[in-house]
């Protein structure tokens, strides 16, 4: 990854987009789709509150603030 710019931002919350699919909610004001979408995407845990709730926190590539960055 040689001048590549990765910028991690925690999960802060879910919801469904227009097309039903689950969104993660990062601390930037961005979001991530986290689809669960068997075989290609196997999230289960994103389908309960349970599941959700141990996910807060997590920190995912932000592709729009890595894309911000390197303008």
């Amino acid at each position: 990854m040689t001048g590549e710019t990765v910028l991690q931002q925690k999960i802060i919350g879910f919801h469904r987009d227009e097309e039903n699919d689950w969104v993660a909610d990062l601390a930037c004001g961005h979001t991530q789709h986290v689809r669960h979408n068997p075989p290609w995407q196997n999230r289960p845990w994103v389908e309960t509150p349970e599941g959700q709730q141990q996910y807060m926190g997590v920190e995912l590539n932000c592709k729009k603030c890595d894309e911000e960055k390197s303008e």
